[in-house]
């Protein structure tokens, strides 16, 4: 299990994350609300799930660090930063984080399905 220190940012890197992080928290696009919607409070097998949140150098989406979870909702631009993504996602992976993606129009229109996803990737052991 990794501990917090594992992907925590260092100290001034966190400086300059923390302002973006919590504008991102304050303007979520619509996709990211829905979805946070059904995250919050715990409503998915109990689990406890954070937005916007710094891992190192980068902001994900959402994040259960205790189910070492991401979920990244990918907008229109995602489109053209396939290769930076899949990246950061190796990236991310190799901190120890199972990482699920999924569109804006998934989100929006699919709801259900993308809880689905999210609850059978939570009962998969990693």
């Amino acid at each position: 299990m990794l501990k917090r220190t594992d992907w925590q940012p260092p100290p001034d890197l966190w400086r300059r994350l923390k302002p973006l992080a919590r504008q991102m928290r304050s303007e979520p696009t619509a996709a990211e609300q829905k979805l946070w919607q059904r995250l919050r409070k715990q409503q998915i097998h109990g689990t406890k799930f954070r937005r916007q949140m710094a891992i190192e150098r980068f902001i994900v989406d959402f994040c259960s660090p205790q189910a070492r979870l991401i979920i990244e909702v990918d907008g229109p631009i995602h489109d053209y930063q396939v290769d930076q993504d899949a990246i950061r996602q190796e990236y991310l992976e190799g901190l120890g984080f199972r990482v699920i993606r999924f569109t804006n129009l998934q989100v929006l229109n699919e709801i259900e399905a993308v809880v689905d996803v999210i609850a059978k990737v939570l009962n998969t052991p990693s």
